[in-house]
């Protein structure tokens, strides 16, 4: 399957496994229509009736003002926003009622909604590319899931529909396929099995997507495939590289991390959010608290740069980190040896 394909089967099984699941976001079930801005909903509302995928106007505000408030409820909403950018719209509803309700009812309240987002630049520019799965790790109380394979984004999205806490889960736009109707200039086609028998994905299990021993690179979403293959070619020369997916940001798995830099004693973080205040430089504080006397050099922090994301196809290009801007970094902190 497809990115695309596994997250509309995971949906279709939750959906058909417990009535108190739907979902609800903009043209995600107009006949005729795509299925969400991405085709991931094509289909559903044939199967399941439009009670249960549900139109909404557009307003993210709205969307995650009714999904909180179907949560509390005990619904169990799979809200959509076409992209992730949208979700500055619904701060307010997801950083200060969704996250928190659990916390200042002590715990007699929960709220077991699914936020999905489409991330990360597509020649879209500055308010339609961006990755801001960073500002929602700052949150307490929410849970933060980035999947880069098929049969990630369906075990993981199982596990956050069941989940009694609200989970933003993040797909970046040139992670869902290269075919079909809404593919994008660009994207990848990262299709893998999945699965026919049921299966979930804890949330805080790292992947080891490569095996290596002279340095660690710890990549999320579409950084994923420009580590792997970056790696590849560092083969080349003799470097070997491990690649760990962190797969969910909160909960992370550091202790992953950790044995892997014990092993290589260096590190680099591959992150396609800026720089400042982003999640590689919480990942790089967490790895040298835990394992600084491992290290045998600076971690190295791959970032798109602290400006908006570019319209420019060609300043895009510049702006998203790729093989060579990985490759730089994985022969500085190598040069230390």
């Amino acid at each position: 399957m497809t990115i695309a394909e596994a997250l509309r089967e995971a949906i279709r099984e939750e959906m058909r496994r417990d009535e108190r699941v739907f979902c609800i976001g903009e043209d995600i079930g107009i006949p005729g229509g795509f299925g969400g801005a991405f085709t991931v909903t094509l289909g559903l509302a044939e199967e399941f009736g439009r009670e249960r995928v549900l139109d909404t106007p557009i307003s993210e505000a709205g969307i995650a003002g009714a999904a909180v408030g179907a949560a509390l409820a005990g619904m169990r909403p799979i809200a959509d926003v076409q992209y992730a950018d949208f979700l500055f719209c619904a701060m307010d509803q997801l950083v200060n009622m969704a996250a928190k309700m659990r916390y200042m009812s002590g715990g007699r309240l929960s709220v077991p909604m699914v936020m999905r987002a489409p991330c990360g630049a597509t020649t879209r520019a500055a308010q339609h590319g961006q990755s801001p799965e960073s500002f929602f790790i700052h949150v307490p109380g929410l849970k933060v899931a980035c999947p880069s394979t098929a049969y990630d984004a369906k075990g993981l999205l199982k596990t956050a529909v069941r989940d009694d806490n609200p989970v933003l889960f993040f797909e970046h736009k040139l992670l869902y396929g290269s075919k079909g109707m809404r593919a994008e200039k660009g994207a990848l086609s990262p299709v893998g099995e999945v699965p026919i028998a049921e299966y979930t994905i804890p949330f805080g299990e790292a992947a080891l997507r490569r095996e290596g021993c002279d340095v660690t690179i710890v990549a999320k979403l579409l950084m994923v495939y420009r580590a792997l293959a970056a790696a590849e070619r560092l083969a080349a020369e003799g470097i070997s590289c491990e690649v760990i997916d962190p797969r969910t940001l909160v909960p992370f798995d550091a202790e992953t991390v950790v044995r892997s830099v014990r092993k290589t004693e260096h590190l680099v973080l591959v992150d396609e959010c800026p720089r400042t205040g982003g999640w590689a430089g919480e990942v790089a504080a967490e790895i040298q608290q835990k394992a600084f006397g491992r290290l045998d050099a600076p971690i190295v922090r791959v970032t798109a740069p602290d400006t908006p994301v570019p319209f420019a196809p060609v300043m895009e290009r510049y702006y998203v980190p790729d093989e060579e801007d990985i490759i730089r970094a994985v022969r500085e902190v190598l040069r230390w040896r």
